[in-house]
Order: C-alpha cells, then sequence, then structure tokens
C-alpha cells in the first residue's frame, strides 16, 4: 500500500487537489494500490472557492515509497501567505531527507522552498509566480513556461490542471504507462502531456485578444485543422480581403493565418508523438503532407 498524503493550506485551490486526487484514486480501479488522506494545521481547512475541508492534524509517519503533495493556494503573491506551521513543513523536510517523493501543485512550491527543498534544484509554478519564486529561491533554478519538473524527489508543477499532468506522470512512472493511460480515458482527458509541454497552448496564447473577425478566421482553421486553407477562402468566410484578414490577423496574433494553422497542426502532432505513433503518422493525421515539414517545424 502506497499512501499519497495531501498537506492542505488555507485558500487551497480545489482543482489544485481534487484533480491529482481523482488521479490517484481512478489508478486504484485499474490495479494500483494507493490510500489517500489529508493532513494539515486544523481540522477544518478552508479552500478558496468557499467549500471547508476536513483534514488530521495528526502527521503520520511515511514511507519511502509515500508520496506527499502541497496543493497550491489562490493568491496573487507568494509572500505573506500559505500558512503552515514550523512543525509542518519540518515534516516535509523530513520526508524527503528519509528518500521519500514530495511534489506540489502551483504555489505549493512556495512551501517547498520554505522547507528547503528547492535549493539547487530545477522547479516551477504558475506563469504568475515564476518570477516571484525566482525571487524568493535564489538558488533554484526556475524552469519557465513547463507543466512540470522533477528533480531529486522534487517534483513541481505549473498549477490548477498541470496537477492532473503531475499525478499522471507519476502513475505512469510508479505503475506503468498503460494504467495511466486508462486513468487518463476514465478521467476523459484529453491527453496526458508530457512535462516539458508549454503551460498555454497555442490557443490560449494567440485567443487573448478582442477582434471578432480574427475569432472567426480561428474557428474555421481550428475547425477544419487538417484542411488545405486559402487565404481567399477565409477572407471569403469572413466577408473581408485577404489584405484585410492578413492585416487584422496579424496585428492579433503576431503570424499569418497559414503559420497560425501550422502552429496548431505541430502542437497537435507532438500530442499524439506523445501517446507514440510515429513521426509519420502524427504528420499524416494533422494535415501535412509526410513527416518532412512536420521535422522542419518541430526544429524551430
Amino acid at each position: 500500500m502506497t499512501r499519497v498524503v495531501f498537506l492542505l493550506v488555507p485558500g487551497v485551490h480545489l482543482l489544485d487537489l481534487a484533480g491529482p486526487a481523482q488521479v490517484f484514486s481512478s489508478a486504484v480501479d485499474f490495479g494500483a494500490d494507493y490510500e489517500l488522506s489529508y493532513v494539515g494545521d486544523s481540522v477544518s481547512v478552508p479552500s478558496h472557492q468557499g467549500v471547508p475541508l476536513g483534514a488530521s492534524t495528526e502527521l503520520p509517519s511515511l514511507e519511502v515509497d509515500d508520496l506527499l503533495v502541497v496543493p497550491g493556494w489562490r493568491s496573487s503573491t507568494l509572500v505573506g501567505t500559505g500558512a503552515l506551521s514550523a512543525r509542518a513543513l519540518a515534516w516535509v523536510r523530513a520526508h524527503h531527507d528519509c528518500g521519500g517523493m514530495v511534489a506540489s501543485v502551483c504555489a505549493g512550491a512556495d512551501a517547498l522552498g520554505r522547507a528547503g527543498l528547492l535549493d539547487g534544484r530545477r522547479c516551477t509554478t504558475h506563469h504568475e509566480l515564476q518570477d516571484e519564486l525566482e525571487r524568493r529561491y535564489p538558488a533554484a533554478r526556475v524552469v519557465r513556461d513547463v507543466l512540470y519538473v522533477e528533480d531529486g524527489r522534487v517534483v513541481t508543477s505549473a498549477g490548477i490542471a498541470s496537477g492532473i499532468d503531475l499525478a499522471l506522470h507519476l502513475v505512469a512512472v510508479r505503475n506503468g504507462p498503460s494504467v495511466a493511460a486508462a486513468v487518463a480515458r476514465t478521467m476523459v482527458v484529453y491527453a496526458r502531456r508530457n512535462g516539458d509541454d508549454q503551460q498555454a497552448s497555442v490557443l490560449l496564447r494567440h485567443r487573448s485578444h478582442v477582434n471578432e473577425t480574427v475569432h472567426r478566421v480561428q474557428d474555421v482553421i481550428e475547425s477544419r485543422l487538417t484542411d488545405r486553407l486559402s487565404l481567399a477562402e477565409l477572407a471569403s468566410l469572413t466577408g473581408c480581403s485577404e489584405r484585410t484578414v492578413t492585416r487584422l490577423f496579424g496585428r492579433a496574433t503576431g503570424m499569418t493565418p497559414l503559420k497560425y494553422q501550422q502552429a496548431l497542426r505541430v502542437e497537435r502532432a507532438e500530442h499524439l508523438i506523445g501517446q507514440g505513433a510515429t513521426v509519420e503518422v502524427a504528420a499524416r493525421t494533422v494535415g501535412f503532407e509526410d513527416a518532412r515539414m512536420l521535422r522542419r517545424l518541430r526544429s524551430r
């Protein structure tokens, strides 16, 4: 039996906790042997979303194979937030010193830093907190814009949904990729992402503008990802001239419609390759004629 113990911090994000907890509890349905428990400095821990969470104030004695997870809390800053007692932080440190693995989600990385576990290690956190984490722990190497980082039995993730990616990775390592894939399917997770995948997808990075014409062009490209779309066709569908579409699209996204489609295709192909597809199969699945173009775009 492997215990997965979540250390709950006041203001904890529900998804930071619930995502990994769901992964490990679902893994039990596929033959994994996990027991989940929840501890904190008080018996009732308020979540940021307003749901009070029950916790044990008794910090258990952990075995080497047990996993300790610190979910993140909602805050625009790290300093002065995430209250944890010296006793709890010493317990986190002691588990790692005895050979155990410690993980964090989002702002939870700050708790690991206060426990002295980030010095000399690679780590990450939510992109809004990376600068501050770097300032607070100058001896750590903060890896930017990735989903999770594992270094010396310390695993840190970007936050919110990336906690699911972190937990699936740990299940894959401990129980095999087939169990992790089965858990991802039962959780209806789109794809099990690699740790070095970017925190923001192509869609998120280039959809933050407010130009409705460009949004309509993007809708067409995304719904017809594998089609050969001409600029003339996109212009016709939006009721604009080709020149106007090019100008508006470039101003809103910093790229042409063709480059946007290529970026989406490459990102989708990376997911397929990560799930075991060959480069050739992935290239053809996303709309490239063969793997040569995909290889060129990936190399950039």
